[in-house]
Formats: structure tokens, C-alpha cells, sequence
């Protein structure tokens, strides 16, 4: 029986693949001339895979057809600290034999005695790649050869490798690791590359290697050079690395030119972000901002991408909006897309009457870079200026990772003169934050755009704080909302030294700076001065005796008004007070001229 995809496939095909079943493969050669000859004849035929599973003792037990990349695997009984007794052979339709990140799983999972790949093109056989389990600090990990010569293959003594490697699995306790290793790959620079270290520690990926290539030009099918393509997949061996991340956006087909030639799964940062933004987002709306910017990203990818929409693939960039990768088509993308920006509309409705309802209320909005202490300075501010009422109303969470805080939260604060305005902390922002997701957010940052003022929170420490600036400010510019009044606050200064605050303050001159530390408390008082004297003053001092038949506007005054003095006469409650024109126009007939 022939398993898998064998749907429109003619007989004379399905009866020669039968006759593998035929076959004694001898038992420590992989597979003999006469079987790559058959299912190399179907694969060109066919343009699929063709996979055959064979027992140690030289038995075929299962023939399969696949798709041109990838193939079913038959069940195999996995047994404890012993490989499986099963290898398997199976075919590369474009030309390149490397074990691809699919092989080296379902190697290691499989625990199959060892994986190959015959490489065929244009009706010819190529070469073919072998890979074996192999151990690792107590881990499992795939090992596989360089492409070699069929002939070289078929000599090849897999028993000696075969009962190495279960002597090795009798003597060590093996640990199933489903960890994610990955090598870095950029064009730009340094600092590039160890912010996209921070944002693969961010989804609990270890980095393990980084490579940088300076070019003026990207390559369109690599993205790098060839040759660099060849260093890094043999880096990525010599790692055991299983994940390759590069800084920069890649077409579809890049993707798949990489995964043929790394035999790794390839993602880019702006996947990296969409996955961190997936496991971040808490509130509906920004659940729903995430999946919108996930489909738009992939909705112009789904004809071309490898690894990353393979239904047996894992971790990062496949934790998307629930379906099954492969069974997603443009249509019904679509009609998520529109499902969701209509649910958007509606929360952004509800956002525009709760803004309404504070139209009197001073807004101040803090934007920054992404880990540059906003959160942090946000739940300081309200410890030291929340108005008691508001006293009950939780922290935002604070953590020294990128992209802690994805849901925006406005809450009320004090400030020395009495006035009561909103503070409310934004998503950070990051250099080459996908477009997608700028789009999908934007219903969110629209409350930098309502904002009477913008908090600037600058991480000063940082080696690369002008290029965060910089990169804000794109934001900003991209939203309408570069105009706003600003000030620019140099946070963590604790951590920086005078030389760097100087260098900073000198280049930002024609901006109103303050420093701060919001962790240690350092100059919070005078923030808030500052952000009293860039608001506009609009209170009102007053005076006012409310008969006691009316004192129904005594309850009034204390809600919409800051209660200076209050006191009980003869004609009346005497009140002073600090008050909006509203309150002002309403209350005039109980005002003492």
C-alpha cells in the first residue's frame, strides 16, 4: 500500500513504488541503487517527495507520496533510551539534499536510526545527505554529513554509527528539549543584531551564534551573500542551532531559498515581534490589533513560505490566529481582516466616548522607545500623585524585558498646583517596527494624538539612545503626531554617566529636558512641576456661599472642582475652590463678587 498524497497519481507509478516493497535493503547500507532509481523516476515524474521506511533487519514497511516539500512520516513506536530501529529515505524535489529543520525533527523525535535526502533534478539523482541522532549536553540533538556522492552513500556503514549512538543513549539520562537555539543573522550592525538578541530572549529563545555581513545591497534570493549562506549553515551545524533569525523583513521566497539551503526553519524580526506581541497581548482589543497585523503580514506570503506554515513545525512564528497554516487561503484571511477592522471600529467608538467624558481633564500620554521605563515612571507617578479615590486601581506591569506592556492604561494624577490630569502609558516603540502593526495599533496610539502633551521617555543609559529617539519620532511622524509638545525625560540617569547625560542634553538643546530616574524616585516632584508648567492653566480660583436648601452643588463643587477651604456660616456652606469654566458658568449665581 501506498500511503500519503496519492491522489491523481497514475497506476504505473503506485505499481512501481509497490514494488519496493519487494526489496531486501541489506543491513548496514542505507538503501541500495536499485530504490533510489525508483523513487528518483517518481519524484521527477511527480515534482513530490517520495519517503520509504526501512527496518534495521533490511524490511520496507511503508512507501509515501508527499507534496514538493514535505512527506508523511509512518508511525513509528518510539522506545526508551533506544533509537526507534527504523531509517528513512525519502527525496528533495528542488536539488538540494540538505535535511531540512522538518528532517532533523522528525529525527529526533522519531529516535529514527538515521535520515536521508536524495537530491533530484531535472531527472537526475545529485548527491544525498544522511542524518543521525547524536547527544549533547544530555539532549538529543540531530547531526547530518555534508551532501555526498550516491555512491559514497551507499558504502556508507550506518550500523557502527547506529550502535554508537545507542551505547551513548544506555549511559546518559536523555532530556527532551523542545528549546529553541538560534543563530542571528544581519546586514546593519552590531547594536541591530543585539536588540534582535533581546527580542529572541524576549520569546525564551537562546542565541547561540551571530553572524554580520556588511553590504551596501541585499541579495533578492538570499537576503546575504551565497557564500555567507554556506558559512551559516554550517555554523548553524556545528551550534546545533535549529532556528535562524534574520534582522530584516524577507519576501517569501527568501524564506524559502534560506529553509532549502540552512535545513533550518528562518524567520525574520518582523515575525519575531508579531510573536512576542502574541504572547504579550491581554485585553481584547490588543489580542485583536496583534491578529490583524499577523494577517495582513502573512496574507501576501502564503504562496512561497517554508517552514514557518508547516503544520508540524513549532515556536516561534506559528502562533497565529488558530487555524492550521496550511488550510489558511487568501479568502478566508480576508474576511478575517475585515471581521476584525470592523470590531476595531466598534472599541475605537467606545474609546472616543470615554475620551469625551474627560474632555475638561488635561491628557499627557509618555511614548518611548520600547523598555525605556515608562511603565516603571507611569506606577511611580501614581504612587506619589493619584488622587485617593483612585488610590485601589492596580499597577501596570513593569519588567526589564522588550514589549512588557502592550495594553494602554490612563489613570488619574495630581499635580502640585491642584490640577487633576491623565497620564496614560502607550506601547513602546522599536526600530523597524513592522508597518502591520503601526496600522493594527493605531486605534491604540490615536491617544498620543488627543494628548495635550507628550512625556518623551529616553532609556540615557543606552549606548544607541539617539537612534531610539530617532526611531520614536518615525512613529510619531507616522501617526500625525510629531508636533505635539514634548518633553523629552532621560530616565535611568542612575545608571548613566554625567558625560552621557551632557552629550545627550547638548545634542537635544532646542528640546525641554529633565532628568530622572523612575526606578529610584530620582526628580519625580520636579517632572511633575514641569508637566504643570507646560499645560495650559485653566482653573479658576472662586469663592462661593450655597444656601443650605441648595447644597446639592456643594456635592457638585466636590466633584468637578478642587475644595480648597469649606466652611458652615449663617447664610450658607462658604466654599473655595479651583474650577473649570463649566463648573465656573454653572456655579456664577453663588459666587461671591
Amino acid at each position: 500500500m501506498i500511503y500519503g498524497n496519492t491522489e491523481g497519481v497514475k497506476n504505473f507509478i503506485l505499481d512501481k513504488l509497490e514494488q519496493i516493497y519487494e526489496m531486501k535493503i541489506p543491513k548496514d547500507s542505507i538503501c541500495n541503487e536499485e530504490l533510489i532509481d525508483i523513487i528518483a523516476e517518481a519524484t521527477s515524474y511527480l515534482n513530490r517527495e517520495v519517503s520509504v521506511a526501512v527496518t534495521r533487519k533490511g524490511a520496507v514497511v511503508a512507501v509515501a507520496i508527499g507534496d514538493s516539500s514535505t512527506v508523511e512520516m509512518p508511525e513509528i513506536d518510539v522506545k526508551e533510551k533506544k533509537l526507534c530501529g527504523v531509517r528513512i529515505i525519502h527525496t528533495h524535489p528542488n536539488g538540494n539534499s540538505r535535511l531540512s529543520a522538518i528532517d532533523i525533527s522528525a529525527l529526533i523525535k522519531l529516535k529514527l536510526d538515521c535520515i536521508a535526502a536524495v537530491a533530484v533534478e531535472d531527472n537526475k539523482v545529485i548527491d544525498m545527505s544522511i542524518g543521525f541522532c547524536g547527544i549533547e549536553d544530555d539532549l538529543l540533538v540531530g547531526e547530518s554529513t555534508e551532501p555526498i556522492t550516491i555512491e559514497q552513500a551507499l558504502h556508507y556503514n550506518i550500523l557502527d554509527r547506529i550502535n554508537h549512538i545507542e551505547s551513548l543513549m544506555k549511559n546518559n539520562d536523555i532530556i527532551d528539549d523542545d528549546s529553541e537555539r538560534a543563530v542571528l543573522v544581519g546586514v546593519e550592525s552590531e547594536e541591530s543584531l543585539e536588540e534582535l538578541a533581546e527580542l529572541a530572549r524576549a520569546c525564551n529563545v537562546k542565541v547561540v551564534h551571530a553572524v554580520l555581513q556588511k553590504r551596501s545591497t541585499l541579495d533578492t534570493a538570499f537576503y546575504v551573500g551565497r557564500g555567507k549562506v554556506e558559512e551559516i549553515a554550517l555554523l548553524r551545524q556545528s551550534c546545533n542551532a535549529n532556528v535562524v533569525i534574520f534582522d530584516d523583513e524577507l519576501s517569501a521566497s527568501q524564506v524559502r531559498n534560506l529553509e532549502e539551503n540552512l535545513g533550518a526553519k528562518v524567520i525574520d524580526r518582523t515575525t519575531l515581534i508579531l510573536e512576542i506581541f502574541a504572547t504579550r497581548a491581554r485585553s481584547r482589543e490588543s489580542k485583536i490589533q496583534v491578529e490583524l497585523a499577523q494577517l495582513k503580514y502573512r496574507l501576501p506570503r502564503l504562496s512561497g513560505l517554508g517552514t514557518v506554515l508547516s503544520r508540524t513545525g513549532g515556536g516561534i512564528g506559528t502562533r497565529g490566529p488558530g487555524e492550521k497554516k496550511l488550510e489558511v487561503d487568501k479568502r478566508h484571511i480576508r474576511e478575517k481582516i475585515y471581521d476584525l477592522t470592523r470590531e476595531l471600529k466598534k472599541i475605537r467608538q467606545v474609546r472616543e466616548t470615554q475620551r469625551g467624558r474627560r474632555t475638561n481633564i488635561p491628557k499627557v500620554s509618555l511614548v518611548g522607545y520600547t523598555n525605556a521605563g515608562k511603565s516603571t515612571l507611569r506606577n511611580k507617578l501614581c504612587e506619589i500623585a493619584m488622587p485617593k479615590e483612585n488610590s485601589e486601581k492596580e499597577k501596570v506591569f513593569e519588567a526589564d524585558m522588550l514589549f512588557a506592556t502592550l495594553d494602554i492604561t490612563t489613570r488619574a494624577i495630581a499635580l502640585p498646583d491642584s490640577r487633576v490630569i491623565t497620564i496614560t502609558d502607550t506601547v513602546g516603540f522599536i526600530k523597524k517596527l513592522p508597518h502591520d502593526l503601526v496600522e493594527a495599533f493605531k486605534s491604540t496610539l490615536e491617544e498620543v494624538l488627543y494628548s495635550d502633551l507628550l512625556l518623551h521617555v529616553v532609556d540615557v543609559s543606552s549606548d544607541t539612545a539617539e537612534e531610539q529617539i530617532d526611531a520614536v519620532n518615525n512613529v510619531l511622524s507616522q501617526l500625525g503626531a510629531k508636533d505635539k509638545p514634548t518633553i523629552l525625560v532621560l530616565n535611568k540617569i542612575d545608571r548613566a554617566s554625567e558625560e552621557r547625560i551632557k552629550e545627550i542634553e547638548e545634542e537635544y538643546a532646542g528640546i525641554q529636558i529633565i532628568k530622572i530616574s523612575a526606578r529610584e524616585g530620582i526628580n519625580l516632584d520636579s517632572l511633575l512641576e514641569v508637566i504643570g508648567n507646560a499645560l495650559p492653566y485653566t482653573l479658576k480660583e472662586v469663592e462661593y456661599i450655597i444656601p443650605y436648601s441648595d447644597q446639592s452643588m456643594v456635592a457638585f463643587l466636590h466633584r468637578n472642582g478642587k475644595v480648597k477651604e469649606e466652611e458652615y456660616r449663617d447664610e450658607g456652606t462658604y466654599i473655595r475652590a479651583m474650577v473649570e469654566d463649566e463648573v465656573f458658568n454653572k456655579c456664577e449665581s453663588y459666587m461671591i463678587k
